[in-house]
């Protein structure tokens, strides 16, 4: 076991400060990673704040993970020390039921193993990336390509795949109409991606404050959600609309911009349930879906996809002892767009 520092919540809805934890030996088939860039993602709340349910204590939250091998186990093919790499939500599944083998660990029939939050196969919990270092199985880690700075790729561990996972199922591409719904950590890496892919982009947000950034990204419209004209206007528009708001929405208003087979798909996950009018969605043949994050596979595609467009997540680069007012920040829609931990300040 070796000892490292990390930042931890020791109790839902307590300020995180730092501490020490244990982790573990490099096994045969482990690297040891010396995190450089953490990045803060929304859900990092929800869970050290117990907004999803019962949590484990002391969370180290983190799972936007980037930094170098400093060392590999022994049957290590993979990576070698020096390499670039990161680590998303999920460090273990099963690998043996219908989805592992499909490549969509994230739905593993039995259960993936969470980054942090979570117990791993010999019930020991785990802890994230707000911490010096991380030992993860290399079929769990993924290479970040040389296009790719570490800092500017942490955030795509989480904010990049849970967007670009549902625009690729969904066929964003030429010809089809895209909303992302919310400009925030998860949003403008979806206005990002679904441009790359060649779909014609409009950002729907409640304020028109960003539109200048949104435009920028590569959205072609910009619309305010606060605006009762704006859904008479779009009524019938979009082929997609990818919901990266964590609030509960008037979803019937919302599904009444889709086309005939349009597809609402939520990435954010709202902490209270939400009404649905079901003729929202029969009428029109209309989907209303979700999605999390995406395999290692596509994880990987993700990344160099981001390398080959030169699409990094906007960042505010913090120290570690300015994550708590961060997580204010988050909750208060002020940051552009991405917070990512300096974890040499850890």
């Amino acid at each position: 076991m070796t000892t490292v520092a990390a930042y931890a919540a020791p109790s839902a809805k307590a300020p995180l400060e730092r501490t020490t934890i244990e982790r573990r030996e490099v096994g045969e088939f482990d690297v040891l990673i010396d995190i450089k860039f953490a990045g803060i993602c929304h859900s990092d709340i929800h869970q050290a704040r117990e907004g999803w349910g019962e949590a484990i204590f002391p969370m180290v939250p983190g799972h936007e993970i980037a930094g170098v091998v400093e060392a590999v186990g022994s049957g290590v093919t993979k990576f070698t020390v020096g390499d670039h790499v990161g680590v998303g939500c999920l460090v273990d599944s099963c690998r043996e039921c219908e989805n592992c083998e499909a490549g969509l660990e994230q739905y593993c029939l039995k259960g993936g193993v969470g980054t942090y939050n979570a117990l791993d196969k010999n019930g020991e919990p785990t802890y994230g990336g707000y911490s010096e270092k991380i030992v993860v199985d290399e079929n769990y880690t993924v290479r970040i390509p040389d296009g790719l700075s570490l800092d500017v790729a942490a955030p795509l561990l989480c904010a990049g795949i849970t967007t670009y996972s549902p625009l690729k199922h969904w066929n964003a591409g030429p010809g089809k109409k895209v909303a992302i719904l919310g400009m925030g950590g998860l949003g403008h890496m979806g206005v990002k991606i679904a441009s790359a892919l060649g779909a014609e982009v409009t950002v729907l947000s409640q304020s028109l404050r960003k539109k200048e950034d949104g435009l920028k990204l590569g959205a072609s419209s910009y619309y305010a959600t606060s605006d009762e004209a704006t859904f008479k206007e779009l009524r019938g528009t979009f082929d997609i609309i990818l919901s990266t708001v964590s609030a509960p929405l008037n979803l019937d208003a919302y599904l009444s911009l889709l086309k005939t087979d349009g597809a609402f798909v939520n990435v954010g996950a709202p902490e209270e349930p939400v009404a649905l009018n079901l003729f929202s969605v029969i009428g029109g043949r209309k989907t209303l879906a979700g999605s999390g994050i995406g395999g290692i596979q596509e994880t990987q595609e993700m990344l160099d996809f981001c390398a080959e467009h030169g699409l990094g997540s906007e960042i505010e680069l913090i120290s570690a002892e300015q994550i708590n007012e961060a997580y204010e920040r988050v909750l208060a829609s002020d940051v552009r767009y991405r917070f990512v931990i300096d974890t040499a300040t850890i």
